[in-house]
């Protein structure tokens, strides 16, 4: 071969190249991730399959992470807005243009008054360094308002934090040792995937599967059993259950007594939920709740995967403290596969060190009000006033789209359209929120970039390391707050950290050269974390009467027939909002091969319920309570139980009928715990169009 033969050869072989990442989205599966890079452009995106939980399989969305990235629609150019709000008329500026008036107007806002700036984010990107670290230290430097970050799962992780001292759980990998796996509240096919891969491997092996969700979901299908409960009725079910455990004698008398704080007054409580009782209240009979709770009792090891679905109603908190109680009853931790999977990012608080990558003590002794993100709607609409504080007049938003994603979305939509409200939008795409910014700040995707990832659905940590170029001008979230606060003039050191600087300072006692070269580690999480009690209370033991909270009971609905039955007169059908199956939350909607799957929004219904009101399959229909109205087309099938729609979604409400989508009809009340949105606490009538 001649030196130029050879010379190509080469070039050739150092064309292609694979970097490890990590999935960044809202997900508890948090994937290991293996990129492909040939010639400067990533041509593929795989699991890993050295990583346990990832095991080299991608859902459908992350698998197409590279459309995403060189998306024709991709933003990436600063613009400034030229149109009415809503309208989507920008045109493109330099970073200079941008930065400096973006830097002005926010200056001249916080001299006057600081908390009239308000942060909005949330799990756009699940990332340490581009979520919360530069970002959080501006706003606190600045001294602007606090966000309350409650609108997916706040609720349940706070009522288990109540009860097992913090958000923890069993390992993903020990499921596929159950014999019994309460799936409850969760569509793991579609939101939970690698879960899914374990739970098939124990049905392999001969356990049981029993879904338990209002929806004949894509997993309750694949399950032995499906219990249809009503919306909301998740803890008065536990309670059931706990009554049948108590009348039968299957406690673990030994566990209760040593690891169980206050079990006592909750047996009384249990002793009224007869089946027939609990049948009555959650749309079941009898016989279900007898032989649901006798499966519990007697299959072992018997898991549960709960998951966020059934928290999102006004009783959501003490649904959670109830079904996490059920494992502590029966002793189901003392074996491997046995025991409960909520969240189990609480095994990573001792790791990361949020004081130092988010900085609260910038704040020095100023304590600014906190605003709920679940109420923008109310609070973008709200005047000055001695209890709300001053107006908002700055909002700057990034990993979220809130006009497309927050409850009662007419109000919220009406607090973006506000002439007077500077918006500031990092985004990858004009989303419904996008839309309505005086500036969209072109942002980097998770192939773009260095973050660091925990998991609330596993026990790693993960590192993401920049597999090309930033493409356009996109810069990091954490490049744009540095850029930002030096046109600001601030002089806090720590606000100019490198995104290095900010791995080296967000873990504590993880071996970083391992990370760097494997791309994860695994948490030192025990393999049977409780099986002799061990929870990080102050008493080390379960609690039952949580401090502040009483002893957890079930909680109505706000909006169901039995609670309201004067608005259920009029809107006579339950709804809930879950996820359309290729999309997550408000991402990947605008991924047109990914859309095309789902087709256009749906709302499910019954037969029983559509043929009293003529409603055919994929006829227009409008769907609307007081809050509001929204038109998508009906889908008749199983997959609704009599009494309940499932509106799908979330799509960006451009792409929807009439420029609105399922949160025109969700309402922002708030939960009992955590101070949470009650997406599925929602009663409406549906007609034909």
């Amino acid at each position: 071969m001649n030196v130029a033969a050879t010379a190509a050869a080469t070039d050739s072989a150092t064309t292609v190249r694979t970097v490890r990442g990590a999935c960044p989205h809202d997900c508890p599966d948090t994937c290991a991730l293996k990129i492909t890079v040939e010639n400067g452009r990533v041509t593929r995106v795989q699991g890993d399959p050295d990583h346990p939980p990832t095991h080299g399989a991608l859902c459908t969305k992350v698998s197409r992470y590279p459309e995403r990235t060189y998306h024709e629609e991709r933003v990436l150019r600063p613009l400034k807005r030229t149109g009415p709000k809503g309208s989507g008329q920008f045109v493109p500026v330099s970073w200079d243009e941008a930065l400096n008036d973006i830097a002005a107007r926010l200056k001249a806002i916080a001299a006057r008054e600081p908390q009239a700036v308000l942060p909005y984010s949330y799990a756009g990107t699940m990332g340490m360094l581009q979520g919360e670290s530069i970002a959080a230290r501006f706003f606190h430097h600045l001294g602007a308002s606090l966000l309350d970050r409650t609108i997916c799962s706040s609720a349940g992780g706070d009522a288990l934090a109540a009860t097992y001292g913090g958000k923890l759980g069993m390992h993903l990998e020990h499921f596929v040792d159950a014999k019994l796996i309460l799936i409850w509240g969760s569509n793991s096919i579609t939101s939970n995937l690698h879960f899914w891969t374990f739970a098939q491997q124990a049905k392999r092996n001969g356990a049981k599967l029993v879904c338990i969700d209002p929806r004949r979901t894509e997993t309750a299908e694949k399950c032995h059993q499906h219990i249809a409960l009503l919306p909301g009725t998740d803890g008065a079910l536990a309670l059931g259950l706990m009554h049948e455990l108590i009348t039968n004698g299957w406690l673990d008398e030994d566990y209760i007594n040593r690891h169980v704080d206050g079990f006592e007054p909750l047996r009384d409580k249990a002793l009224a939920w007869t089946p027939e009782r609990t049948a009555a209240v959650c749309g079941l009979d009898a016989d279900t709740v007898r032989g649901l709770a006798r499966d519990y009792a007697t299959i072992a090891p018997a898991a549960i995967r709960l998951n966020y679905g059934m928290q999102r109603v006004h009783g959501g908190g003490n649904a959670v403290r109830l079904i996490a109680l059920l494992p502590c009853l029966t002793g189901a931790w003392k074996k491997r596969g046995g025991g409960m999977l909520l969240s189990a990012s609480g095994w990573l608080k001792a790791h990361k060190n949020a004081a130092a990558l988010e900085r609260p003590d910038l704040l020095g002794a100023r304590r600014p009000r906190t605003i709920n993100m679940s109420t923008i709607g109310d609070d973008l609409l709200r005047e000055s006033s001695p209890a709300f504080g001053p107006r908002i007049e700055a909002l700057v938003v990034y990993n979220s789209n809130p006009v497309a994603v927050a409850p009662e979305s007419p109000k919220v939509v009406a607090g973006f359209q506000r002439e007077d409200l500077f918006t500031v939008v990092l985004e990858h795409f004009m989303t419904d929120t996008a839309d309505h910014a005086d500036y969209v700040l072109p942002a980097t995707t998770q192939l773009e970039h260095l973050d660091l990832h925990g998991s609330y659905g596993h026990t790693y940590v993960l590192m993401n390391q920049p597999a090309v170029a930033p493409l356009g001008e996109a810069k990091p979230n954490t490049q744009i707050f540095r850029e930002l606060a030096a046109r600001m003039d601030l002089d806090e050191p720590s606000l100019y950290d490198s995104d290095e600087q900010l791995a080296a300072q967000a873990l504590i006692g993880i071996d970083m050269a391992a990370l760097r070269e494997q791309g994860w580690v695994r948490l030192p999480v025990p393999e049977l974390p409780f099986a002799d009690g061990g929870f990080p209370t102050p008493s080390a033991k379960v609690q039952v009467n949580a401090p502040g909270l009483g002893v957890p009971d079930f909680v109505p609905n706000y909006e169901a027939v039995r609670s309201a039955p004067e608005l259920a007169q009029r809107f006579p059908l339950a709804m809930i909002s879950p996820p359309a199956r290729h999309f997550l939350n408000s991402s990947f909607v605008n991924v047109k091969s990914l859309r095309a799957v789902e087709g256009e929004p749906l709302v499910e219904m019954h037969p029983a319920d559509a043929a009293p009101r003529g409603i055919a399959d994929g006829m227009p229909v409008r769907i609307f309570n007081d809050r509001g109205s929204y038109r998508c087309k009906a889908a008749l099938n199983a997959r609704a139980r009599p009494g309940v729609v499932n509106g799908l979604g979330v799509w960006w409400r451009k792409l929807g009928r009439d420029g609105t989508n399922v949160n025109e009809l969700t309402s922002q009340r708030l939960t009992d715990i955590g101070r949470a949105p009650t997406f599925y606490d929602c009663l409406v009538e549906v007609v034909a169009e």
